[in-house]
């Protein structure tokens, strides 16, 4: 018992040294990006989890100890958090967010402090939510990998989706899974050796994967991103420039390809038209086709590189005076949306305007410009 104590508290240990290693180099390299942040901020938070389920650890009158619990009880919500912020483009933290972590952190000192107190009636219920809340979030974090994980043009980023995010998420669902068919108690569980080894090899893991990909690897091309080219005669020049990245450069003649497959035979006015159906036409494997968008013109999601070409011609034709009866779900069919909400989010999201206000504003004079390497008169 002495030494399967003992062997918990070694691997505890080793897995809070290498997730403080994770959360300072994030921060470090990373300090302006929201997704680097929140990982740091979810490595602390585990952290604290780690310490929290620690065999003997008990909650004290001191600040130390309910800060860790605190901590601890929003981790799961970070990490939902740390998903958004990575595999969304757009993604912002919002006022709410920290209103649901607070209210999470409450719940979990207001547990552990009312333990053996008169107070004890709310420990069953709140002892429940807690249990089940890290699942929770660890299922929408699954889903928000799994969303759009095709239209992701960035390797570093899907490789992530499968490797380190499904691997927490799925970690933490297994732990109430092995309490459900087992005897055990979920905090049993937690604090069992065989829990503390499986965070220290999700620690190490992690740290593993950020040292091998190096600076500019999974966080680096998840967050930062390629520059847009804005004609294929520029990425050429850009081409024969050093560079720190030593992945093949694309081939300027196949993005030269790709931009007349968009400007001149239009195919993204096509509802339905998917990376798999463009790399059929380019004649290209969909890997090799994510690369070219992503590095040859910058674009980060496939979907939104469809709609920058879509907005663009959706711009022109309520800016033109001709149009003015036109109703605009027409407008937005014909420029490839598939429905006028997607369109609407969409056109305000570019334009900070509805596009009723944007016809209404009396663009004639000014016809929003092309996407990046088109001229205007390459977009019929």
């Amino acid at each position: 018992m002495a030494t399967m104590l003992t062997l918990n508290l070694l691997l505890r240990g080793g897995a809070t040294g290498a997730l403080l290693l994770i959360a300072v180099a994030l921060w470090r390299d990373h300090p302006r990006a929201i997704a680097a942040r929140l990982g740091s901020g979810f490595a602390i938070s585990v952290v604290a989890a780690t310490l929290a389920s620690m065999p003997g650890f008990t909650v004290g009158p001191g600040f130390g100890s309910v800060l860790v619990i605190a901590l601890a009880s929003g981790s799961m919500f970070v990490f939902w958090l740390f998903t958004l912020a990575l595999f969304d483009d757009d993604f912002r933290l919002r006022t709410w967010h920290a209103g649901v972590w607070a209210m999470l952190a409450a719940v979990g000192m207001l547990h552990c402090v009312g333990q053996g107190t008169a107070h004890a009636q709310w420990e069953p219920a709140a002892g429940l939510a807690l249990s089940l809340m890290p699942v929770a979030w660890a299922l929408l974090a699954i889903g928000q990998a799994v969303a759009n994980w095709r239209e992701d043009l960035i390797e570093g980023r899907r490789r992530l989706r499968s490797l380190i995010v499904a691997a927490t998420a799925l970690y933490t669902v297994a732990q109430l899974l092995v309490a459900l068919l087992s005897a055990l108690s979920l905090r049993e569980v937690v604090e069992s050796t065989a829990n503390a080894a499986g965070i220290a090899g999700l620690a190490l893991f992690v740290a593993w994967r950020l040292l091998r990909e190096g600076h500019d690897g999974l966080f680096g091309s998840a967050v930062v991103g390629a520059e847009p080219i804005e004609h294929p005669a520029a990425f050429a020049a850009s081409a024969l420039s050093p560079v720190a990245d030593t992945a093949p450069a694309p081939d300027a003649r196949q993005v030269a390809a790709l931009e007349a497959l968009m400007a001149v035979d239009h195919v993204y006015r096509e509802a339905n038209l998917t990376i798999g159906a463009l790399a059929e036409r380019m004649a290209l494997p969909e890997h090799k086709l994510r690369r070219l968008i992503n590095r040859g013109l910058g674009h980060r999601n496939f979907s939104a590189f469809l709609n920058t070409y879509r907005l663009a011609d959706a711009r022109r034709w309520l800016a033109d005076p001709e149009q003015a009866d036109t109703p605009i779900l027409t407008i937005a069919m014909d420029a490839g949306f598939q429905s006028l909400g997607p369109f609407n989010r969409a056109f305000k999201a570019d334009t900070r305007m509805t596009p009723t206000e944007f016809r209404r504003q009396g663009t004639a004079t000014s016809v929003a410009p092309s996407p990046p390497g088109l001229a205007e008169s390459e977009i019929g």
